[in-house]
């Protein structure tokens, strides 16, 4: 059922993502998707979880392959971190390309590792001229190290910096302009994001740089408060979509057209039904707005 290696499957389909909507790939589920063979756009998987040379993961996610194309997401890069980008890592992402041809490549920005230490977590970086020439310089070294163009993920966030010289809006549409990178834009983290700093979402959905998206992502989050009892949103990836971000989302989706849409739930994983019927919504909102968009990334 499962290759050993590229050079043993059948042909792929095209590596293109369609403008449908997809979910994130879990093992549990993969059985059942090839036995139903799946009616899904696409999926993503999270690079730093096939980084070995072989085995049961790379036979399933060949056979995935086959039939579905890919979008790559990495977690792990630290493009926002102090330090130089890890050059084994970057090779290993761009091995990765190569062997699975992925439609999309994308990466967050956040900042992940201190030194030799790795942390469970992608952590915010402030918005001031250092930091975006640092961001810039990484960014045009994966770009060059992988062989194509990222899309990089605006954060969910929770505190903001006071040494930030310019607003998150302004920080990605000048890394776009300096890098010629393309962008993931995450619904539900501008929904976490905004409420948790007390501004307006859906002006940030207006002002967002689209023609510079690639992918959207959609996911759950967790209610919480803060230390003076006001709302606090966690990007906890553990539910489904809630209504207040499909709400966004369809505002979105009718001012733009039709984007390749990811379903996140990387947390107490349902049973692949379950995710899928969070797709098909998805799927019902990009069909009533099936324009294409215009947009810088292909």
């Amino acid at each position: 059922m499962f290759p050993d290696s590229p050079s043993q499957t059948p042909t792929r389909i095209d590596a293109s993502v369609p403008a449908r909507a997809g979910a994130g790939l879990k093992a549990e589920h993969i059985a059942e998707i090839l036995e139903t063979s799946a009616d899904i756009g696409f999926f993503e998987v999270h690079a730093e979880n096939y980084m070995g040379d072989g085995g049961m993961p790379h036979r399933q996610l060949e056979a995935i392959r086959e039939k579905y194309p890919l979008s790559l997401h990495g977690v792990g890069l630290s493009i926002g971190g102090e330090g130089p980008l890890d050059r084994d890592h970057l090779q290993r992402l761009a091995v990765l390309n190569k062997r699975y041809e992925p439609g999309l490549f994308s990466e967050h920005l956040a900042w992940s590792s201190h030194e030799t230490t790795y942390l469970n977590d992608l952590l915010p970086v402030p918005y001031d001229q250092e930091t975006l020439d640092r961001v810039c310089d990484h960014i045009d070294e994966v770009q060059e190290s992988v062989g194509r163009r990222m899309l990089l993920e605006n954060p969910s966030t929770y505190v903001a910096f006071a040494q930030s010289t310019m607003s998150e809006l302004d920080f990605l549409k000048e890394i776009t302009r300096r890098t010629g990178c393309g962008l993931l834009l995450d619904v539900n983290n501008v929904h976490v994001s905004c409420t948790n700093h007390e501004r307006s979402a859906l002006d940030y959905l207006d002002a967002f740089p689209i023609g510079a998206v690639g992918e959207i992502h959609l996911g759950g989050h967790a209610p919480d408060q803060d230390d003076a009892g006001r709302p606090l949103l966690i990007d906890a990836h553990d539910r489904g979509v809630d209504q207040a971000v499909w709400a966004l989302y369809e505002h979105l989706i009718a001012s733009t057209g039709a984007i390749p849409t990811l379903i996140e739930w990387d947390n107490d994983v349902p049973a692949w039904p379950v995710l899928m019927s969070e797709a098909q919504a998805a799927d019902r909102i990009l069909a009533d707005n099936s324009r294409p968009s215009i947009r810088r990334v292909g």
